[in-house]
């Protein structure tokens, strides 16, 4: 079991490790109570934990980034889960994410995600090494992308199919053209020939005056 097959489902506390997914739901098993349920798709939404972002009041920070920072200062997650005490679930999640935003991040999210924090970690599910090669990747193809407008996109695309279209018409010219030209030559050649070879008809008159005789 691995961090990317949790899920969260709408409707039901907890998370959820998927199982396999079907036309009208897919099938979970608890990480709680490791009981195995279906899910309508009609009735609940699944949600990777891979695809949630915290709100800041800057960029987004992906959910597993902030599950690291708790994981480094976590001495109070099990007691505040047990407190339930707003004003210090809030303070202490200003010292994990100093720049969240408040007008956006509920405390209820806050709670939440401490939940799910202990949830993780009692299954071993809070190593992210794999997460942490993805985004390299992902940011150098993203880079090569932004360095070049549409247009420049555009025209290099364009430039090996000008190059075999500039090919395709030399070749036409040189493999296809010619050679026909070579043979109209020739067919005049042979015509030109033909008509040297005309007094081959004059000696008809000829014939005609020996019958005569």
């Amino acid at each position: 079991m691995e961090y990317r097959q949790i899920v969260a489902v709408t409707g039901l506390s907890g998370l959820y490790q998927l199982m396999s997914t079907k036309n009208d739901g897919a099938i979970v098993r608890s990480l709680t109570d490791k009981s195995v349920k279906f899910v309508s798709a009609r009735i609940h939404h699944i949600t990777p934990l891979e695809s949630i972002e915290i709100y800041t009041t800057g960029d987004n920070v992906r959910l597993h980034e902030v599950l690291e920072k708790i994981k480094e200062q976590d001495g109070e997650v099990a007691e505040l889960n047990k407190k339930k005490d707003d004003k210090a679930t809030k303070a202490y999640f200003k010292t994990v994410l100093p720049d969240f935003d408040e007008s956006r991040v509920y405390t209820s999210d806050i709670r939440k995600l401490l939940k799910w924090y202990e949830i993780l970690k009692a299954n071993d599910l809070l190593n992210f090494d794999y997460l942490k090669e993805q985004p390299e990747e992902e940011d150098a193809t993203a880079g090569e992308a932004v360095d070049a407008t549409p247009e420049e996109i555009a025209t290099e695309e364009a430039k090996p199919k000008k190059k075999a279209a500039a090919k395709k018409a030399t070749t036409t010219e040189e493999g296809e053209e010619k050679p026909v030209k070579k043979a109209a030559a020739k067919k005049k050649a042979a015509t030109a020939e033909g008509e040297e070879e005309k007094p081959a008809k004059k000696a008809a008159p000829k014939k005609k005056k020996e019958e005569e005789a």
